[in-house]
């Protein structure tokens, strides 16, 4: 083999190892619950210069991987339409700026107290109020809990944070230390060349972007609209970074300038993959970055920072948070979960060394507090979930259920329990609802009804509800669990009262039959029947032909659920219709002895495997 080809071959080894740290460590990290941002930097720090040193100078991938960090801001510019911008003022405004505002003026006077200059102080306070929002986001999409009004709120602070990067690397540029020759009138012709470059760049956003997209979409070449995303989104950071502004910048404006593109989401998309691999990449650089020896040198100072800091930040958290009238246990968490730093604090301060603000060791010092304050984070969110018990729901204007005696008692009153209960109610029943949502109810109580708290998993909550003397009990609960766990308690006390339940699915239907349940339905078999009522129609089939077929399915539906009871879930397989092809009828037994028809459908029965439902 030719040198220079063994030499190409050996070129792919950097690229190997920087792939293989992160494909091992990301999933190893997140079997641990941990955030792949960590993972990457734990990944990164392995292979750097003060690990097993398959790199020795990480400023290079640095350099190469801020891109992701560009691509990352023209993300979050993409996503800051002004219609969503206007539905969080008031979080954006009452919390987000204050929040920001009052954070980096506390941590600056720490900075300062622990004898770094205003400037410098200023820098490492703000980037430590820069939350991560990788962390963040992880840990709230794990509790499912990304859709509550609290999730909403800390989102709104990070929106604020994350926009507050791009006025800071600008700032940071403007109080670098210059040179003696640098005059006031240099100094205003730059900020000139930086504001007329904004303006360029907001001109082409404006009238040139979208029908360039138009163009390029009418060729088909998808590969050509990527091409022309990469192009927007490194353009303007170039254009930015010509006029003296940072490359975040030109970035993040031009995601808001295509926020109301036809062609976001296609942007998007094209985007996203690159920004995910470098954003990574720049990740696994800063681990490499990691000056140990430094550390250990300043091991006191690293320590104290990170003590004061986020002691410091979660005061302030809390402090704002309960000023604005949110509930103790969600200022806590808020608290708690918001006093790390973020992955934009090592933007903020590689920007300040580029230009001399801060040397080499100081840098070490500020990247390590913040790491080790994300490290520290999913352990304190463990620590406040285990010592602090969650409140119970506020009662305000709820009422528990006392004495009920309605002619039928509802449990659970979601979309499928408020629409079986309109019969009930339009032929004059009385009926009593219960449900454990406090939001839910109170929403209900807007329209018109009369919900009380209660779980209809407990014997005493029953006796109360009235369910020994109702004449039916509707069990509309969504968890498959909680509905077969009330008909059981229901068979055991009130054997004699009639319980209807809502079925999730087949096997859900069997086990509410077996528990003792008067009736269950599966909450998608109507509408899914009449669902296919309709499409037969639309195909010109007659009224009485589609009646004679739904009369049909029902028919072979209750077959096979009377057969699954007993023989279980494959049973009645034979009499589902199925669209794969099934092998042509085989000849009746022969004297070979090789199977004929009615041992043919039964291996073949034997063999299929169905979802869930059917």
């Amino acid at each position: 083999m030719p040198t220079d080809e063994l030499n190409a071959g050996l070129d792919l080894l950097p690229v190997v190892a920087l792939l293989a740290a992160g494909v091992i460590a990301v999933p190893l990290f997140r079997r641990f619950g941990l955030d792949s941002v960590l993972a990457y930097l734990a990944a990164g720090l392995v292979i750097g210069p003060h690990g097993i040193a398959l790199f020795t100078d990480p400023q290079t991938i640095l350099n190469v991987a801020e891109i992701g960090v560009v691509m990352f801001l023209f993300l979050i510019g993409l996503g800051m339409q002004p219609s969503r911008l206007w539905s969080l003022r008031r979080d954006i405004v009452g919390l987000g700026f204050l929040q920001v505002a009052t954070s980096g003026a506390v941590l600056t006077l720490l900075g300062v107290a622990m004898g770094f200059s205003p400037a410098v102080a200023f820098v490492f306070g703000m980037g430590f109020t820069l939350t991560s929002t990788a962390v963040v986001v992880q840990i709230l999409n794990e509790r499912g809990e990304l859709g509550l009004p609290k999730a909403q709120r800390m989102i709104s602070i990070m929106l604020v944070e994350d926009l507050s990067i791009v006025p800071l690397l600008a700032f940071v540029a403007f109080i670098a230390p210059g040179g003696e020759d640098v005059t006031a009138a240099d100094r205003w012709l730059a900020v000139a060349i930086a504001i007329g470059a904004v303006v360029a760049l907001v001109l082409v956003g404006r009238f040139l972007l979208n029908p360039l997209f138009r163009i390029l979409a009418r060729t088909g070449a998808r590969e050509v609209l990527t091409a022309a995303a990469l192009l927007v989104v490194l353009g303007a950071a170039l254009a930015m970074e010509s006029g003296g502004l940072s490359m975040a910048m030109g970035a993040f404006l031009a995601g808001v300038l295509l926020s109301e593109s036809t062609f976001r989401h296609q942007l998007e998309a094209d985007i996203e993959p690159f920004r995910g691999i470098l954003l990574g990449l720049f990740f696994l650089g800063v681990g490499m970055s990691l000056d140990l020896d430094t550390i250990a040198a300043n091991f006191g100072m690293v320590s104290l920072a990170v003590l004061a800091f986020m002691a410091g930040k979660a005061i302030v958290i809390y402090s704002i948070a309960r000023l604005l009238r949110s509930a103790h246990a969600e200022a806590l968490e808020r608290a708690g979960m918001m006093a790390q730093g973020g992955e934009f604090a090592f933007v903020l301060y590689a920007a300040a060394a580029a230009v001399g603000l801060i040397d080499g060791p100081t840098n070490a010092i500020f990247t390590s507090t913040v790491i080790i304050s994300m490290v520290l984070t999913p352990f304190v969110m463990i620590a406040l979930r285990r010592f602090i018990r969650p409140p119970a729901p506020s009662m305000d204007g709820v009422e528990a259920p006392d004495g009920l005696s309605g002619n039928v008692l509802i449990i659970g009153f979601g979309r499928f329990g408020q629409i079986a209960s309109q019969p009930l109610l339009m032929r004059g029943c009385d009926v009593s609802i219960i449900d454990n949502d406090v939001e839910m109810i109170e929403a209900a109580g807007s329209f018109g009804f009369k919900v009380y708290f209660g779980d209809g998993t407990r014997l005493d909550i029953l006796h109360a509800a009235g369910a020994g003397s109702a004449r039916a009990v509707l069990v509309c609960v969504d968890a498959p669990e909680q509905a077969e766990r009330i008909v059981r308690q229901m068979q055991a006390e009130f054997p004699l009262v009639p319980v209807l339940a809502r079925a999730y699915d087949r096997g859900a239907a069997i086990r509410l039959m077996e528990a003792g349940a008067s009736y269950q339905i599966r909450e998608t078999l109507e509408s899914a029947m009449a669902f296919g009522a309709e499409a037969l129609a639309q195909l010109g089939v007659s009224e009485e032909e589609a009646g004679e077929l739904m009369a049909e399915m029902r028919r072979r539906d209750a077959e096979r659920l009377e057969l699954q009871i007993s023989g279980g879930m494959h049973a009645g397989d034979d009499l589902l219709k199925g669209n794969a092809p099934r092998p042509a009828p085989l000849a009746k037994p022969t004297r070979s002895g090789r199977p004929g028809n009615e041992e043919a459908a039964s291996a073949l029965s034997a063999k299929r495997r169905m979802p869930p439902e059917t």
